[in-house]
């Protein structure tokens, strides 16, 4: 029997995608009739790149979660403009997004990480799930917390999320007390192929060379590395987009592989705490340097289980703006390597799924 599925997966980074795609994948397995029809407002060729399963796309965005200034900060002016206007005449949108769903008659939704659409679907009387490690209203607790305005917002976030007939927890998560619905998973991560051999040929690595990727998650970050002193034996991959010409570094679209097959081949991945590139990173055994974002609650838990299943360390903003990386590297090496944390997270989300949609 064919039974359809409504997916609103935040484009609030890539790690949105990183979650659901493996969970789609699994489900598509599991209901080889299952109809997809997924709306985000990433491209479609990025999400086309992770997810196996045909599905329809349709544009647009269920939540925006923050406005960054950029792959570290929170521009809490603007954000706190954009929620105060997302939630002028809520009831209106509610109904408006009750009406799309309606029109669509998907037998269910899912979001990760959107509560708009949870909303919409109670209203229409549409089953909802959603899933992430992570809520909004959580976060917007964390950050607007305090102001005068924020108590009804955070009010109409939480009626959303609790609408919904079960929150998938992704492990590692924040703990949520305010979801009485939410059932834990093991973590969601797609495994890569190792591809050295090819990788260091398509950009030219030295033998004895070790190659470090540097990776923030689908948000830009000046980390002026055109000005980095050279580490020696270490060639970093950095966005083709940084414009940078030097012998020690190469753009990371160079090799034209999808980002978790990279991810698998590289000796390092330097970034921010976020659970697509930390799972990642663990579940492919890839050594993580990071740096703290501390306007984030969620890096908390990210990290605590980081170091428990990967070779990891914390570097400093500081060093990291100056590129002095090499002792950091150095000693992140030299640390043994924990077993992988196994993904299953993904086939107990999906039978979770399954056995909700009616």
């Amino acid at each position: 029997m064919t039974r359809h599925l409504f997916v609103d997966i935040s484009s609030h980074g890539f790690g949105h995608l990183a979650q659901a795609a493996p969970v789609l994948n699994a489900l598509a397995r599991l209901l080889p009739a299952l109809r997809l029809t997924i709306r985000s407002g990433l491209p479609p060729e990025k999400m086309r790149s992770r997810i196996d399963a045909p599905f329809e796309h349709l544009p647009g965005r269920g939540d925006f979660g923050f406005i960054m200034v950029d792959a570290m900060r929170i521009d809490r002016l603007a954000t706190g403009e954009a929620y105060r206007a997302w939630h002028a005449g809520w009831q209106d949108r509610v109904a408006a997004e009750a009406a799309f769903l309606r029109d669509l008659k998907p037998d269910m939704t899912l979001t990760d990480v959107a509560y708009l659409p949870l909303a919409g679907a109670a209203r229409a009387g549409i089953p909802a799930l959603s899933m992430c490690s992570l809520n909004w209203a959580d976060l917007f607790a964390h950050v607007f917390g305090r102001e005068a305005w924020a108590g009804p917002i955070h009010e109409q976030i939480l009626v959303a999320y609790r609408d919904a007939a079960c929150f998938i927890r992704l492990t590692p998560a924040m703990p949520m007390p305010g979801l009485p619905r939410a059932r834990a998973v093991a973590p969601v991560a797609a495994r890569g192929r190792d591809r050295r051999a090819e990788l260091r040929e398509r950009i030219g690595a030295r033998a004895g060379e070790r190659i470090v990727l540097i990776a923030f998650g689908g948000f830009d970050k000046d980390l002026r590395a055109d000005g980095w002193p050279v580490t020696p034996d270490v060639r970093y991959l950095a966005p083709e987009s940084w414009g940078i010409a030097r012998g020690d570094m190469a753009a990371l679209e160079t090799p034209r592989m999808n980002f978790t097959d990279l991810l698998r081949s590289v000796d390092a991945v330097i970034t921010k705490p976020g659970y697509g590139t930390f799972t990642e990173a663990a579940c492919n055994g890839t050594p993580v340097l990071y740096v703290r974002r501390d306007d984030w609650p969620e890096q908390d838990c990210l990290i605590a289980w980081l170091e428990k299943n990967a070779r990891c360390r914390e570097t400093s903003l500081t060093a990291l703006l100056r590129g002095e990386l090499g002792e950091d590297l150095e000693r992140l090496w030299r640390q043994p390597g924990p077993p992988a944390p196994d993904p299953g997270g993904a086939e107990e989300a999906a039978r979770l799924i399954a056995a909700y949609l009616p």
